[in-house]
């Protein structure tokens, strides 16, 4: 029996922001998935190509296509860095590191948790998002099969929060990694702190519609 390979996170992948502009790349800072997230520096403007310059060498009869801006990222982390926001074109996702949410290897949401979960929902309803991932991650102390399950009973915790506040509207998708994608190293507590986490993420909305 072949197991099937779980979807990767998005938040756990590394995506470069770049501008192009006709054969003109741009790269602008950009956030490497085994590095600490942090604050990116202002993004380069995409670089203006004058279609009738002579210098311009192109094949007789070819036209520059219309600029475009591929997708950016945006990541703003706390000074602690126990919550972290990251907004693309497309999608939001937040982090909240487990320590923010719960008791030390514990699915019980704690007190101060929910306000946090209050603001993150309110950014869905902006958002209007219409489906929303909560995924859960652990560091890689203790069993990799007890990273699996009290990964999945945070997310869990968090995903009926959300349900509470946002209605019957919404669609959730609930996983649990465990120690997969980490997004900081385990050789020290303070990347397992980032490594300890539950993200969520959603759609934006569309140019011109609600949010």
């Amino acid at each position: 029996m072949t197991t099937p390979r779980r979807p990767r996170p998005a938040a756990a992948l590394a995506v470069g922001a770049c501008a192009v502009a006709a054969l003109t790349l741009v790269p602008a800072p950009h956030a490497v998935a085994d590095d600490p997230p942090g604050l990116p520096g202002p993004a380069a403007p995409p670089v203006r190509v004058d279609a009738d310059d002579p210098g311009l060498k192109m094949v007789n009869g070819a036209t520059l296509a219309p600029a475009k801006v591929l997708d950016i990222t945006s990541v703003v982390e706390s000074e602690g860095g126990e919550e972290r926001r990251e907004d693309t074109n497309r999608s939001v996702t937040f982090a909240l590191q487990a320590e923010v949410l719960f008791g030390k290897d514990s699915a019980k949401i704690g007190d101060g948790a929910r306000s946090r979960i209050r603001e993150i929902a309110d950014e869905i309803e902006k958002q209007d998002a219409p489906n929303v991932q909560v995924f859960g991650f652990t560091d890689n102390l203790g069993s990799s099969a007890h990273g699996d399950v009290l990964s999945k009973k945070r997310a869990d915790a968090v995903q009926r929060v959300l349900a509470g506040l946002l209605g019957s509207d919404v669609t959730f998708e609930i996983r649990g990694y465990g120690e997969d994608y980490p997004i900081a190293g385990n050789d020290d507590e303070e990347g397992r702190k980032k490594n300890r986490r539950v993200e969520v993420s959603f759609p934006r909305a569309e140019p011109g519609g609600g949010g």
